[in-house]
């Protein structure tokens, strides 16, 4: 069943955050671009902290102070509204950016994979100058040697490596979601056995034509039985899993450039173009175009 409440999303981004592929991405990327990435509710979020190995320690040192600590929180509720639907990056009051690309169950953001406190040029002592300017304006002093050597040694990340590191977060992101999706459709905790076989009968056979029918044979179940058991099992009709199933994989062809979407719709399972359009805008939100447009490519 597709969680709707945030209590829902809580506990399926904490089974995320302590998959493997969650934590072997995160080691990949930090190694890369230096940055760390994180997992994040849009309701809540967590501050860095100074014991965090490779926290930012200049951000650490800012969230201990309550009037910058609140000009942060207000930096990232306006990123979390921004990257909603797609990549943001913001600048923060002190000039630091960061990052945030929503992972979606469906059509609904139910988090955000977050990366950055870097700065986009090497810091100066005009620049430090601006950052206690600002700090002065919130009620804070930080014209201190802790605080000036942590400042000058955020990392520094380009605009076009951090543009590059977000297309990374974004395909990450995507991969998330199918894992997300699968948690959800698989639900194996939750239903019956035969419920079980089905949705990977489903799975298995998804590029065909499939129908109520075929699949209650296929798990010797009656018609109006596994019809009921289904619906109460997954928390949706027959019809409405199957097409999610197809969505799914479409989501992952549609990340190879060379591939035509009336190729991709066919391939999946669906017996029209215009079908298949209006199946996708419905589970994600977006046309097939459009949902290819905002998102890196993977390889052909």
């Amino acid at each position: 069943m597709v969680p709707n409440a945030p209590a829902d999303s809580q506990r399926l981004l904490a089974s995320l955050g302590e998959s493997e592929l969650f934590k072997s991405y995160a080691r990949a990327y930090t190694g890369v671009t230096g940055m760390v990435v994180r997992l994040r509710s849009l309701e809540t979020w967590r501050p860095v902290r100074r014991r965090e190995r490779r926290g930012n320690q200049y951000c650490a040192l800012m969230a201990e102070q309550n009037q910058t600590c609140a000009a942060c929180l207000r930096t990232q509720d306006r990123l979390a509204r921004a990257a909603a639907h797609r990549p943001a990056t913001l600048a923060c009051p002190y000039g630091l950016m960061e990052t945030a690309v929503p992972l979606k169950l469906g059509s609904r953001t139910i988090g955000l994979l977050q990366s950055g406190h870097v700065l986009p040029r090497s810091p100066t002592p005009e620049s430090f100058q601006r950052a206690v300017a600002q700090a002065t304006k919130f009620g804070t002093a930080i014209d201190n040697d802790r605080v000036r050597n942590a400042y000058f040694a955020t990392p520094v990340v380009a605009p076009q490596q951090l543009a590059r590191a977000t297309e990374l977060l974004a395909i990450f992101a995507d991969h998330l979601s199918l894992r997300s999706n699968q948690l959800v459709l698989q639900a194996t905790h939750a239903e019956p056995e035969a419920i079980t076989r089905a949705k990977e009968y489903i799975r298995q056979h998804s590029a065909e034509e499939l129908t109520l029918g075929q699949v209650a044979r296929a798990v010797h179940m009656s018609l109006f039985h596994f019809c009921k058991l289904f619906h109460k099992a997954s928390g949706s009709t027959f019809t409405e899993f199957v097409a999610r199933t197809r969505i799914e994989q479409a989501k992952t062809f549609l990340l190879k450039p060379h591939r035509r979407i009336s190729e991709i719709a066919f391939e999946v399972g669906f017996q029209s173009l215009t079908h298949f359009n209006r199946v996708f805008r419905k589970i994600t939100g977006e046309s097939p175009t459009q949902y290819r447009a905002h998102l890196p490519t993977g390889p052909s």
